[in-house]
């Protein structure tokens, strides 16, 4: 079974590319899903169909669905929210505090991915294809797993919901009495949020079953953009395996005079030299032509399918299944506990030369920000007893040099 989730730009074609890719995959035999997240949904648009939270048959093997997600945050996390209420009502918390607490920043995307992930593991669909929001939205929605897991657990800790006896306190009683009854379902219901974090983080990093494809036009904008959000999704661990150019001009014949054929070469000129740039990504590269019509309709979007793959499959991944490991660590000085040790993690971020880059300490964390996103990367246990030192780019490896700090640092002879 295989996830492909296509972002790009907004405007730039990634719903009729999605949609294309699902229906030349449904002509192919496989029972595919093609499914949006993108709030604004012109899936039905370019499927010329109504669409709604149901998957609905549009010719054999080929259904489709968009994400209601204000229905979603009315049933799956309007219960949770009346439970962490109750327990910070109980905790002494203001009430129109608690209620603000509850709001969770990306509910909504959260949701409609857990929808994703759900029809993924249905065991129903051979592909699931799935037309996400434009990049910055894609970002956030596909780093909200972790994201939302650091928050449950520095709000309510995993070790402290294990203990629940201890903390019935938080709702205001003793064991078997309601308020504590309403702690015992927050916990649960909590446990079942953590569940879900994690399976839709393991789902997205799992690189034989998901990827990811960046949809662009050829514009210097469009791939500046494209390449600040390649080291991002590097950053998260998540793996892409393409970029689609699409609307690409082709060259007017020499014969063809005038404003128009001036107007065509230099455009043709322009995105022929944007793509020679985006061929030095080191991803496969495809290209979709500019049609003279809007391709709207089953029959329309599957020419725009046979152009863009020809007779390859579209549901094979034509990058690597197996990246380069994130983050590496090795030792470059001393051995064992020796004072004068040095150490070297290495980050892999393609296209990090290309893009702001910051990096902080925080606590046993490093925080990394690149490519427009941030995030919280854990130290290796030999690393959180150390002081960084230096960092430096080696192609698309950020390599950070950490020596130990002997304020914490075991004495030789000690492990």
């Amino acid at each position: 079974m295989r996830v492909v989730l296509f972002t790009g730009k907004g405007g730039v074609g990634k719903t009729t590319l999605a949609a294309a890719t699902a229906a030349l995959l449904a002509r192919n035999g496989c029972k595919v899903l093609v499914i949006s997240t993108d709030p604004a949904h012109s899936l039905g648009d370019a499927l010329a169909a109504q669409l709604d939270g149901e998957p609905r048959e549009l010719e054999p093997g080929l259904f489709a669905a968009h994400v209601d997600t204000r229905m979603l945050l009315d049933e799956a996390w309007g219960g949770l929210q009346g439970h962490l209420r109750t327990i910070l009502a109980g905790a002494g918390v203001d009430e129109l505090v608690a209620d603000e607490l509850t709001v969770v920043p990306g509910v909504e995307d959260l949701l409609a991915l857990g929808e994703v992930r759900r029809a993924a593991e249905s065991g129903v669909w051979d592909v699931v294809v799935v037309d996400c929001g434009p990049t910055a939205e894609t970002l956030r929605l596909l780093g909200l797993p972790e994201a939302i897991s650091g928050y449950l657990e520095r709000l309510f800790p995993a070790h402290r919901r294990a203990v629940r006896g201890m903390l019935a306190g938080l709702a205001g009683a003793t064991r078997g009495s309601k308020p504590a009854a309403a702690w015992d379902a927050t916990v649960d219901a909590l446990d079942t949020l953590a569940v879900e974090l994690a399976a839709l983080r393991s789902m997205l990093a799992d690189h034989e079953r998901t990827s990811i494809r960046l949809v662009l036009t050829p514009e210097r904008v469009v791939a500046a953009e494209t390449r600040r959000t390649i080291t991002a999704l590097a950053l998260h661990g998540l793996h892409v395996d393409g970029v689609v150019a699409n609307r690409v001009v082709p060259g007017p014949p020499p014969s063809l005079r005038g404003p128009a054929a001036r107007w065509l070469r230099q455009r043709h000129t322009e995105q022929q030299a944007v793509l020679a740039e985006l061929g030095g990504l080191d991803l496969p590269l495809r290209t979709a032509d500019h049609a003279a019509g809007e391709p709207v309709g089953i029959m329309a979007l599957l020419r725009v399918a046979r152009g863009l793959y020809g007779n390859v499959d579209p549901a094979a991944t034509p990058g690597d299944a197996h990246p380069a490991p994130l983050l590496t660590v090795r030792r470059t000085a001393g051995s064992g506990v020796s004072p004068d040790s040095e150490f070297e993690l290495a980050l892999r971020l393609p296209g990090a030369a290309d893009a702001p880059l910051d990096l902080t300490r925080v606590g046993d964390d490093l925080a990394i920000s690149a490519g427009g996103t941030r995030r919280l990367v854990a130290l290796p246990s030999v690393l959180v007893r150390c002081a960084v030192t230096g960092a430096r780019l080696e192609g698309d490896d950020l390599c950070i040099t950490f020596r130990p700090d002997p304020s914490v640092w075991p004495a030789a002879g000690r492990t």
